[in-house]
């Protein structure tokens, strides 16, 4: 698995696509950036070092710096090619994927930190794992990354400034890239039902996105078309998490947020947080923070008074 930190946006090199009508055997090269290939048909075979991989439709697959790399065999092939720069970006190994795509998937407040290199202080909560080699099996998300791929190539292929556009547009993709991977890997869990896991998953987008709104059981169901007792009992499968449970989870951690980050008053970011009523709000955040919102700030100021004091 590779390892990437979102937060810095990569630099994209060169991009293109390229169409080969005719048997085409890549040349043999060693280059100082990573290469993205994605396989839009055809084949190509060729080798990093001492291992060998053949890429068919649907295949994405990373060469790594300073790695030696040439066809082994002449096909027909067309594809589309990224030379990007990232500094940091780390070869991980997993040892519990599982675990880690249940965290990445759920969102959990802590990872489990299955990972053997590099050691868990040396990763930030803003790395995206994907694979070095990953086949897009799914018609709809294969189509996705093809229509991604395009728009990438065009905003590449205008203007210079749009080359931050276009790194923007990769870092989604490979973001985008590393849920699909997990995703796949906890529908290969018995625990998980395929067709539920990605309701799951598109809940815990509405969520995250409409945490400040009313969000209803009944609203739930009329927007998932689904029984709001059967995804709940899916939900927390893969969570570990109520659905109510997990949106109080969600705006109480946007509440600390804003109380350690803004002046605004303990009302304000109670509707801010979709918790109106300041009485509720502060039930619920004492519930699941163990302090009162208004204890919460006053222990926050008291340490950016020490912190202050120290330097």
């Amino acid at each position: 698995m590779l390892a990437i930190n979102v937060e810095i946006v990569p630099r994209v090199k060169i991009m293109g696509f390229i169409a080969y009508k005719s048997p085409w055997l890549h040349f043999k090269r060693s280059v100082n950036e990573y290469v993205l290939y994605f396989i839009r048909s055809g084949e190509l075979h060729i080798r990093e070092e001492d291992k060998r991989y053949v890429l068919r439709k649907g295949d994405m697959f990373i060469l790594e710096p300073n790695m030696e790399h040439e066809g082994t065999e002449k096909h027909v092939c067309d594809y589309y090619y990224i030379h990007f720069e990232h500094p940091d970006m780390k070869t991980v190994h997993i040892e519990d994927m599982q675990a880690v795509a249940h965290y990445f998937i759920a969102r959990h407040e802590q990872p489990p930190f299955a990972l053997s290199v590099p050691s868990p202080a040396e990763i930030g909560p803003f790395d995206c794992y994907f694979p070095k080699y990953h086949t897009i099996s799914d018609k709809t998300r294969f189509q996705q990354t093809l229509h991604a791929m395009n728009e990438m190539l065009h905003l590449y292929k205008r203007k210079h400034y749009n080359r931050s556009l276009t790194a923007l547009k990769f870092t989604q993709l490979l973001i985008e890239l590393s849920r699909g991977n997990f995703t796949d890997e906890l529908q290969r869990n018995d625990r998980f039902h395929s067709k539920a896991i990605v309701k799951v998953n598109a809940l815990l987008d509405y969520i995250h996105q409409n945490y400040q709104s009313k969000i209803t059981g009944s609203g739930i169901e009329r927007l998932f078309e689904t029984n709001f007792d059967y995804l709940n009992r899916a939900f927390k499968k893969a969570t570990g998490q109520s659905i109510s449970r997990y949106i109080n989870t969600v705006r109480i951690n946007q509440a600390k947020e804003l109380i350690e980050t803004t002046p605004l008053s303990i009302g304000e970011i109670g509707y801010l947080t979709g918790l109106n009523d300041p009485y509720h709000f502060s039930k619920v955040f004492k519930k699941y923070v163990g302090v009162s919102p208004t204890q919460y700030f006053r222990n926050v100021k008291e340490i950016h008074s020490r912190d202050e004091q120290n330097r």
